[in-house]
């Protein structure tokens, strides 16, 4: 492990060179580029070369502890148990610190909300999820932009595609994708029957232009006029935007703005990101394959948590963790979960390391 810190460090020294040569700083894409990298490496130089200090530290106090004089004895040995904990807590961040990076974690995110099954009632919770994710975006700094909706007259989304924006955004929300379970009474039961129904979430990480070439010649671009809610002149002109790509077959529509070329920029950001996600999948088809068997596929098909209504309950089934905090958690206070989520993946990743 010290030596592939050493080995950090030295190529974070380098990029500190590099990012302060003038040459570097006149080609800005460069520039970001080393930037970027040498961000990355920056918490782990610093807690290797605070590791360095500490380490330091306690080896001369075990030498104090050997030593003649019986004050500096006694006072080295007491402190003694403090420094040794402390490189432990070192060590284990810099475990963790050392582990492969998911090169999308500090990206922004596509986040994509659909109702399943359930009708009304599942447009209802996906309009809540919606305002679960925007408010734990607000806790954390980040910035939600509609990108797409398709909401329905109850208040609800049969769905709603939004961009997330924020350092860190994928790595904290990625674990969110999956099927959303609600067992409640809806407002339209007469029986006091308790539902179930389902919301699927996608999260993907956003692509950028120069990952994803879109050839003029692989798009078709239709243009029409927007329907259902909408503002005073959303209905009245040709401004909604269906792109497809004609490889793929992935179809894009986007009708929220009034302005066209508004909405097909939108449509070209979501079809950008898909793209990307499906090429991903297919790159790492194998890994997947391998993981799936050791701990389940995780994908889009399986239920991954539940909220119950009456008992005021959150399950997350991948983890086996509960609160009884419903309302809260709804209210954008998603950290416990997320934290638990995080963890399980770095054990995993630290299991598989070893």
């Amino acid at each position: 492990m010290f030596d592939r810190l050493k080995e950090v460090e030295r190529r974070y020294e380098e990029l500190e060179r590099q990012v302060a040569d003038p040459a570097v700083i006149a080609n800005r894409r460069e520039f970001a580029r080393l930037a970027k990298e040498r961000s990355q490496l920056e918490a782990t130089v610093v807690a290797w070369r605070e590791r360095q200090k500490v380490a330091e530290e306690l080896e001369e106090h075990r030498e104090l502890a050997q030593g003649k004089d019986a004050d500096l004895r006694d006072l080295a040995r007491a402190e003694l148990p403090a420094l040794e904990k402390r490189v432990e807590s070192l060590d284990e961040q810099l475990k963790q610190l050392l582990l492969p990076r998911d090169p999308n974690d500090e990206r922004n995110t596509v986040l994509e909300i659909r109702a399943g099954t359930g009708g009304d009632e599942a447009s209802l919770f996906g309009a809540e999820l919606f305002r679960m994710y925007t408010r734990f975006a607000e806790r954390q700094g980040w910035r939600v932009e509609v990108l797409s909706s398709s909401p329905t007259g109850l208040g609800g989304f049969k769905e709603v595609i939004a961009l997330v924006q924020g350092r860190g955004a994928f790595s904290r929300l990625k674990f969110e994708g999956g099927v959303h379970r609600v067992q409640r009474v809806p407002v339209t039961e007469t029986q006091g029957r308790i539902h179930t129904s389902a919301v699927t979430v996608a999260v993907l990480p956003e692509a950028e232009d120069v990952e994803v070439d879109l050839a003029d010649k692989d798009l078709r671009v239709d243009v029409y006029r927007s329907s259902g809610p909408g503002g005073q002149s959303v209905n009245t002109t040709d401004s909604a935007v269906r792109v497809t790509h004609l490889p793929t077959g992935l179809v894009v529509t986007c009708q929220d703005e009034k302005s066209q070329h508004k909405n097909k920029a939108k449509a070209l950001k979501i079809l950008r990101a898909r793209l990307l996600d499906r090429a991903r999948e297919e790159q790492h088809s194998e890994i997947a394959a391998n993981r799936k068997a050791m701990i389940g596929s995780g994908d889009r098909s399986e239920k991954i948590r539940t909220y119950n209504f009456p008992q005021s309950r959150v399950t997350d089934h991948r983890v086996n963790l509960t609160l009884h905090t419903l309302d809260r958690v709804l209210d954008g206070e998603l950290a416990p979960i997320v934290d638990a989520l995080v963890t399980r993946a770095q054990a995993e990743a630290l299991k598989a390391d070893e």
